[in-house]
This record gives structure tokens, sequence and C-alpha cells, in this order.
């Protein structure tokens, strides 16, 4: 796993010997070249074990995911504070099913540090009013289930959060 600075250097590194190439008069290479440093630019902003990790995901892969996270070893160092929020959300989805504790966990963090899509903000909060009803916190689960409403404009959460509505009138 690559520091994510690294992955800047050989980008630019590699369009150097793209602009050498076009000077060279090799144009058809030189694009090809900027076309290769304009990945690593890519794997920058979007991590590759991340999305890997979110193609494990989608098919509900629960395995696959902890191995695709588990090559991360240094998420401070290797990822941008919005991969470690994504990483942590996925991190949080993966052990609510097993330890809803650490679970918590997660997924405060990856709220605190924010997720740049608002459907996965709002299905972070929806997890985390889960988690605080099944602990019997259920103003903060009512908080949490707002937060995730306004937030979803879609509405693709709106089962769930039925669902979420009929649970919390038992407690």
């Amino acid at each position: 796993m690559f520091h994510k600075n690294i992955k800047l250097i050989l980008a630019g590194l590699i369009t150097v010997w793209a602009v050498y190439q076009f000077s060279q008069g090799n144009i058809m290479n030189g694009i090809s070249i900027l076309l290769l440093a304009g990945i690593f630019v890519l794997f920058y902003f979007k991590n590759e074990f991340i999305l890997l990790a979110f193609l494990q995901l989608r098919k509900q892969n629960f395995e696959g995911t902890k191995k695709w996270l588990g090559y991360i070893k240094n998420p401070e160092a290797a990822l941008t504070v919005k991969q470690q929020g994504y990483y942590n959300y996925l991190h949080g989805i993966m052990l609510s099913q097993t330890n809803i504790t650490q679970a918590e966990k997660y997924l405060r963090k990856a709220v605190k540090l924010g997720l740049s899509m608002d459907h996965d903000l709002a299905m972070a909060k929806l997890q985390l009013a889960g988690i605080a009803m099944t602990k019997r916190r259920k103003r903060e689960a009512t908080n949490l289930m707002a937060e995730a409403k306004k937030l979803d404009k879609h509405g693709m959460l709106k089962e769930q959060m039925t669902l979420m509505k009929q649970q919390m009138k038992k407690i």
C-alpha cells in the first residue's frame, strides 16, 4: 500500500516522461503515458482497495470486503480524509452484523470524518440510530433518524425508517 503522496509523485514523474516523449515527436507514446499518469491521479482520489471492498460488499461477500480492507495497513497515511471516512463506514457496516459496540465506534468516526455522498451519510446515521435503539437510547435514535431522513433526498431508506419507527414504538 502506497502512501497517498507517493501516488502523486509517481504521476508527476510519469507526466515528465510523457512530456519528454512529446518533445521527441512520439505523440502516441506521450498520450498513452499521460493516460498511465491519470490512473495514479485517479487512485489518489479514489482508493483502489476501497473501490474493490465496495464491489465485494455489493455482492454481499463480507469476507472479500474484509480481505480488501485488510490491505490498508495505515489508513491515516494511505488515505485522504474522505477515504478514511469510507474506510470506517465499511468497517462499521461489516461489524454491525456481529459487534454493535465496535460498529458504533467506526460509524461515529465515519460520520465525524465525513462521507461525500448524502445517502451514505444517511445510511450511517440510520445504522447509528438502530444501534442506539438496541441500547435503549430512544432520544438519540430519534435525533439520528431525523437527520437521516433529511439526508435521504431520494427516499431510498424510507422503508427501513418506517420499520425502525415501528420498532421504536415498542420501546
